[in-house]
């Protein structure tokens, strides 16, 4: 523990955000990947000498070999890589904009390939990839059919390519995540989509409001326990869900 680099997209709010928190304040070296370069200085800075911030559009196969580049100018290698940016947008297929499906189609899937691949020349023997997917694979939620075909072929990626590089040391998991809520979240749904999906869950006996919600902080003691297993180990998929305290 304290002694890696680990790179994590999506890292100027959210989830990425508090990863970042806790890994540097465990004395890890972070490198902070987002598509704007002043949010993730901003998030950088705050966390303090221990943090990288890096300018990287996950779309764009050569902004990711150019994020890359940069990072081994500082890191020539790298322990960890977190693919954690993503795009949650709820909307009905029939009324999609071809925007909406490539934006979640690049986004959830084909970032985290150009990513790992980008990343895997830099992982030693030891390395992990960790892909951040979304109970919504399993749970029937409406509105969500492009996000959850994204996060479904993201699980299926993180299979294969634990198969491709296990020979050499590199693991890869599959973090299948439950609601989550935080400071800094970078979330930002329209309201009427946001209110037509709430509506359409709630008519499938599906009650977001009841499934409890996660705060970011919460979680990262699971990230950490896997960045910390022993080189012996594999861990697949771990999954949680959200439940209401007390």
């Amino acid at each position: 523990m304290g002694d890696k680099v680990i790179v994590i997209t999506g890292a100027n709010g959210g989830l990425g955000r508090a990863l970042a928190q806790r890994f540097a304040s465990d004395g890890d070296k972070v490198v902070l990947l987002g598509r704007t370069l002043a949010k993730v200085e901003e998030v950088a800075q705050a966390i303090g000498p221990n943090a990288l911030a890096v300018a990287c559009e996950v779309t764009s196969a050569a902004s990711v070999r150019a994020a890359f580049a940069e990072i081994a100018k500082v890191h020539p290698k790298i322990d960890v890589l977190i693919n954690n940016a993503g795009i949650f947008n709820p909307f009905l297929i029939e009324e999609a904009s071809d925007e909406q499906i490539l934006d979640g189609v690049l986004t959830n899937l084909a970032g985290p390939m150009f990513v790992s691949r980008s990343a895997i020349p830099m992982l030693g023997r030891g390395g992990l990839i960790i892909n951040i997917s979304s109970e919504s694979v399993d749970v029937p939620f409406p509105h969500l059919l492009v996000y959850q075909s994204t996060k479904a072929g993201l699980e299926r990626f993180s299979q294969g390519l634990h198969a491709e590089w296990e020979d050499k040391g590199i693991r890869v998991t599959t973090v299948r995540a439950g609601q989550m809520v935080g400071p800094g979240s970078s979330a930002n749904m329209d309201p009427e989509a946001g209110m037509r999906f709430f509506q359409a869950a709630l008519a499938r006996g599906i009650n977001p409001m009841e499934r409890g919600v996660t705060q970011y902080d919460s979680t990262t003691g699971l990230f950490r326990y896997l960045v910390d297993l022993p080189a012996d180990m594999h861990i697949a998929v771990a999954s949680f869900e959200a439940r209401k305290p007390g």
